[in-house]
């Protein structure tokens, strides 16, 4: 496999898909839609290869669930790539828009990134998403995925690549890095002359070492610490249903709660409802001092890194506090500044709580699961980002943009 030609195409792609208009576009994406569900049945089987070796080789539940494609997933998949296709294409807006005194009539206008390298792990789906992302606003991609799915990423990117020729686009315009070997990515990182942006998705260690090895800028995300606080105005069976959703709809995705934060006021009653409701179903309470002495043996004890730790799992750490204040310094300490929420009736409480987290999500009165590109009308995403240059938060269509400034005169010299 020869990296640089990949970059070299990929770059060249690039250039093609920013002159593309919005309809060329979408014509391609709605042809690259028909194909995954023409070929459903070959991408199936292709998963189907990666969870059987996923489970012979080890791999934990949270992975397995991240790793599988079933038709009611694929089905979902595409339709958020046809809620792509419908949403308004960024690339051209003009905007911040002024005649200077001089006569030069001056606005910003968007433009594509150009080519975006995207590391990921077990996760099928991202592999659509990114393509459908980066073909609407013009950029190519140049994709990495984790072993554990490659049958399937290698069947989609084939699909994809077939739909893009068939569309009249450079199928280089998508590609796969097909090599598992991690030497493949430190190469990746250094090819800032092709790539103009790294996004991995992936664990704490992946984003580490891309933070650290890139040449090329890096957007971090998608480790989710994510808390609730339950502020003592709360309506309890309310609240709880919320939290059922938070951590048991899907236990392994990011957005799914971590931590969950119970004022002391209510502690003792709101904890032994809580236990009545998520232990039936299979969740585990990991309970801090005063937490463990209300719930007993119905939660264990936690240690003294479980509230730093992503579960991924029906794992719920829990903690009494004395108030907000002592909420935001937990959250503060602990947080991924991924998705954090308040649970409240208290429209003071509330509003501090708001300004006072600096999370990319903040939620009042609602499920941390709501962090999430087809949630938040974007369609797909790219990566959820937790940093604070560029974009932050589910990453859609406008965060795979930059712009230029565009100046126009009438023939005119600066005096």
């Amino acid at each position: 496999m020869d990296l640089l030609e990949i970059g070299k195409l990929a770059q060249q792609a690039s250039y093609e898909l920013a002159l593309l208009d919005s309809h060329t576009k979408n014509v391609a994406l709605e042809t690259i839609a028909s194909a995954l569900e023409a070929q459903q049945t070959l991408i199936l089987e292709a998963n189907k290869k990666d969870i059987e070796l996923g489970i012979k080789n080890g791999l934990s539940d949270a992975l397995l669930d991240r790793l599988l494609l079933d038709a009611p997933r694929l089905a979902g998949i595409i339709s958020d790539l046809r809620q792509v296709i419908a949403l308004k294409d960024p690339v051209g807006e003009e905007f911040e828009s002024q005649v200077l005194e001089n006569t030069l009539r001056l606005c910003k206008r968007r433009v594509p990134v150009g080519v975006i390298g995207v590391i990921y792990e077990a996760r099928p789906n991202v592999t659509i998403d990114i393509a459908t992302l980066c073909l609407k606003t013009g950029n190519a991609c140049i994709l990495r995925g984790g072993k554990e799915t490659i049958h399937s990423n290698i069947v989609l990117v084939n699909i994809i690549q077939k739909a893009l020729q068939d569309a009249g686009l450079p199928k280089a315009a998508v590609q796969y890095i097909e090599d598992t070997d991690r030497a493949w990515v430190a190469k990746l990182l250094k090819m800032d002359q092709f790539v103009d942006m790294i996004i991995p998705r992936g664990n704490a260690g992946l984003q580490k070492f891309c933070k650290e090895n890139s040449t090329i800028p890096v957007i971090v995300g998608g480790i989710g610490i994510c808390h609730l606080y339950v502020e003592k105005t709360a309506d309890i069976e309310k609240a709880l249903a919320i939290i059922e959703n938070a951590k048991v709809q899907r236990p392994a995705v990011c957005n799914a709660l971590d931590t969950l934060l119970v004022d002391a006021s209510i502690a003792s009653a709101f904890l032994t409802k809580l236990a009545d409701k998520l232990l039936p179903l299979g969740v585990t309470l990991v309970a801090e001092e005063k937490a463990k002495a209300i719930l007993g043996e119905r939660a264990i004890k936690a240690q003294a890194d479980d509230f730093s730790r992503e579960w991924l799992s029906l794992n719920l750490g829990v903690k009494v506090v004395s108030d907000l204040d002592e909420a935001l310094a937990h959250i503060r300490k602990y947080s991924s500044q991924h998705s954090d929420g308040i649970l409240s009736n208290d429209l003071a409480q509330t509003t501090k709580f708001v300004n006072a987290v600096n999370s990319a999500a903040v939620y009042v009165n609602a499920s941390t699961r709501f962090t999430d590109g087809s949630q938040f009308g974007l369609g797909a995403e790219v990566a959820v980002s937790t940093q604070k240059l560029h974009a932050r938060g589910p990453m859609g269509l406008s965060a795979l943009t930059t712009y230029k400034w565009i100046g126009v005169g009438d023939y005119l010299v600066r005096q």
